[in-house]
C-alpha cells in the first residue's frame, strides 16, 4: 500500500502542519508541484499537490478547492512565506468544508524534499510488498507439495481472508475456513460466465466482484478450453497489487496439480497399447521410450528419481523403485549413457543390452541386475565416485573384477590360514608352482631352486592344506586366493602368479 498522508504528515524533518483534518487511511500516490488555477487536468487523483498559490485569489479559493477535491487528490500542501506569508484564510476555510486535507508548507522546506520524503516511502512500501510476495510464494509452494488442501489453508490466511478450491462441476473441494463452504451456491452464475470465456478462449479467466462484505476473486484452473476448476477468493478490502501476485502463483500451482492426472492417464494408455501389443495414437510425448531400450540398475535407489528429474532426459524414461533398494529406469538406447551418467551422480549403475519388444524387458532388467555388483567395483572418475558398467563388458572385467573384495577378502584368508606363520617359502612356492600350471621344473627354475626342494615344499604345502595340489580346481581356488591376498579393500585386478623378477631364495 502507499504512504498514508497522515504519514507524510508526520514525518519531523519536513515540519509539515495540518490545517486540517487529515484523514487516516488516505494514500499519497505521488507529489505534484503546480501553480495552475486549474491543475486537475494533469492529475490522475492520490496525489498531493504543492503550490505557493502564486495564482491564488479570495475568490478563487473555493472553486480551486473544489475541483481538487473532484479530482481525488490526497492533499494539499501551501507553501508560506514565498508568495503568501501564511496560508489564505479563504482557503483554509473552502478545505474544512469540502473536506480536503491542508498541509502549512514551512518556508526552509523545499518542496523537492517532499517529493524525496514521498518517494522514499514509495520505495520502502514496493519493497515491502515485493518481499512479502515472493516470502508468500516460497510458503505457496511448500504448502503446494503437501496438496491443494494445505495450499488453499495457507492462500487464506496470507490474504487475511477466505478461499475456495472448487471442482469443475461448482462443487466444494476445499474451504478455508470451513463456514467458507456456504458461499459456493452464489458463485454458481459466476462459474458459468468463465466456462463460457474460456471455451471461447477469448475472454478473461477471472472474475472480479463487489459486495456488501467484501470483494470476491474467481479464478478459472487449468490450461486450454475446459476449466479443471476454480479458486474463489474474499477479502474484505479490494486485493493491493502484491496480493494479486500471491494469487496469481496459487493458480499456477493448482494449474501443475491439476495437469498431473491427464498426464498420468495418457502415460497409463500408453503402457496398456504396448502390453496389447498395439501402436496407439496420441501417445507421443507420454514419456513411454521407444524401442530399442536398454535397463539401468541403480544403486542411488529412489535418490534417482529426483535425479532424472531435473534433467529432460528423464521425459524419455520410466524409473521404478525395485524392493531391494537400486532403482530400474527403462531408457531409449539412444539416451542410456547420458542418463546412466545422470544415475551415478547418486550410485553405481549397471546397464543392460538393448531390449527391442517389452517381452525382452525381464532379461534386459537381469543384465542389468548382473552389471551392478561389478560396476560397485569399476574405478571412478573426477566426474563422479561411482563406475557405470554394460553388461557386455563383464567379460572384460575378468573373473577377478567381478569378485566382491569383501567376501572374497574372507575366502582368501580362510583358505590359506594354514601357510600363517609357517616358513614364508612355502608361500612364495605355491605362487610359482601355480603360475607354472602344476610343472614343477619350470616352477622350480622360476625360484631358482632345485627340483626336489620344491617337490619337498609342494609336498608340505598339500598337507598343511589338506589339498590335492595335481586337482586342477584346487590350483584354481588357490590361485584366487592368491590374487586376492595381493590386493587391498579396493577392485581385485592383480593376478595371482609368481612375482616378476628372481626369487631370494637359498
Amino acid at each position: 500500500m502507499p504512504p498514508s498522508l497522515r504519514q507524510v504528515a508526520a514525518l519531523p524533518q519536513l515540519g509539515l502542519r495540518p490545517l486540517t483534518e487529515v484523514p487516516r487511511n488516505a494514500p499519497v500516490r505521488w507529489v505534484a508541484v503546480s501553480e495552475l488555477e486549474d491543475p486537475t487536468p494533469f492529475l490522475e487523483g492520490g496525489e498531493l499537490v504543492l503550490t505557493t498559490g502564486m495564482r491564488l485569489t479570495a475568490e478563487g479559493a473555493g472553486p480551486y478547492v473544489e475541483r481538487l477535491v473532484v479530482r481525488g487528490v490526497a492533499g494539499l500542501g501551501f507553501a508560506v512565506g514565498v508568495i503568501h506569508q501564511t496560508v489564505p484564510a479563504e482557503l483554509v476555510a473552502a478545505a474544512r468544508v469540502q473536506g480536503l486535507a491542508l498541509l502549512e508548507v514551512p518556508r526552509p522546506t523545499p518542496f523537492i524534499a517532499v517529493g524525496k520524503a514521498v518517494s522514499r516511502l514509495l520505495a520502502a512500501e514496493w519493497y515491502e510488498d515485493a518481499t512479502r510476495s515472493a516470502q508468500a510464494q516460497r510458503e505457496l509452494t511448500r504448502a503446494a507439495l503437501r496438496g491443494p488442501g494445505p495450499l488453499i489453508v495457507r492462500l487464506a490466511r496470507e490474504l487475511g481472508g477466505w478461499a475456495l478450491l472448487l471442482d469443475a462441476a461448482g462443487d466444494v473441494r476445499h474451504a478455508e475456513p470451513a463456514r467458507a463452504r456456504r458461499r459456493a451456491p452464489g458463485l454458481a452464475p459466476e462459474l458459468a460466465r468463465l466456462r463460457r470465456t474460456q471455451r471461447s478462449q477469448d475472454g478473461p479467466a477471472s472474475i472480479a466482484l463487489s459486495g456488501e462484505d467484501g470483494q470476491v476473486v474467481v479464478q478459472a484452473i487449468g490450461l486450454g478450453g475446459r476449466p479443471r476448476g476454480f479458486l474463489a477468493i474474499g477479502t474484505a478490502d479490494p486485493l493491493p497489487p502484491a496480493a494479486h501476485t500471491i494469487v496469481g502463483s496459487a493458480v499456477a500451482l493448482l494449474t501443475l496439480q491439476s495437469e498431473r492426472p491427464r498426464q498420468s492417464r495418457r502415460l497409463r494408455a500408453a503402457l496398456a497399447g504396448r502390453m496389447l501389443g498395439l501402436r496407439t495414437s496420441g501417445t507421443a510425448g507420454a514419456g513411454l521410450p521407444d524401442p530399442p531400450v536398454r535397463v539401468l540398475a541403480c544403486a542411488g535407489g529412489a535418490a534417482v528419481l529426483d535425479a532424472l528429474e531435473d534433467d529432460p532426459a528423464a521425459e524419455h524414461c520410466l524409473a521404478v523403485p525395485l524392493a531391494d533398494g537400486p532403482c530400474a529406469v527403462i531408457v531409449p538406447d539412444r539416451l542410456a549413457d547420458q542418463v546412466a551418467a545422470l544415475a551415478r551422480a547418486t550410485g553405481p549403475v549397471g546397464v543392460s543390452g538393448p531390449a527391442d519388444d517389452l517381452d525382452s524387458l525381464g532379461a534386459a532388467l537381469a543384465q542389468a541386475e548382473q552389471a551392478l555388483p561389478a560396476a560397485r567395483r569399476v574405478r571412478a572418475d573426477a566426474d563422479s565416485p561411482y563406475g557405470v558398467l554394460h553388461y557386455a563388458d563383464l567379460p572384460g572385467q575378468g573373473l577377478l573384477g567381478l569378485l566382491d573384495p569383501g567376501p572374497a577378502q574372507g575366502f582368501a584368508e580362510a583358505l590359506l590360514a594354514p601357510l600363517r606363520g609357517e616358513d614364508p617359502a612355502l608361500l612364495l612356492s605355491l605362487r610359482a608352482y601355480l603360475a607354472a600350471n602344476g610343472q614343477g621344473e619350470a616352477a622350480a627354475r622360476a625360484l631358482g631352486v632345485h627340483r626336489h626342494t620344491l617337490r619337498s615344499r609342494m609336498r608340505r604345502t598339500a598337507e598343511l592344506l589338506g589339498r590335492d595340489l595335481d586337482d586342477p580346481a584346487v590350483r584354481a581356488e588357490l590361485w584366487i586366493a592368491l590374487a586376492v591376498t595381493a590386493n587391498d579393500d579396493g577392485p581385485i585386478r592383480q593376478a595371482g602368479g609368481s612375482p616378476g623378477g628372481p626369487a631370494e631364495i637359498a
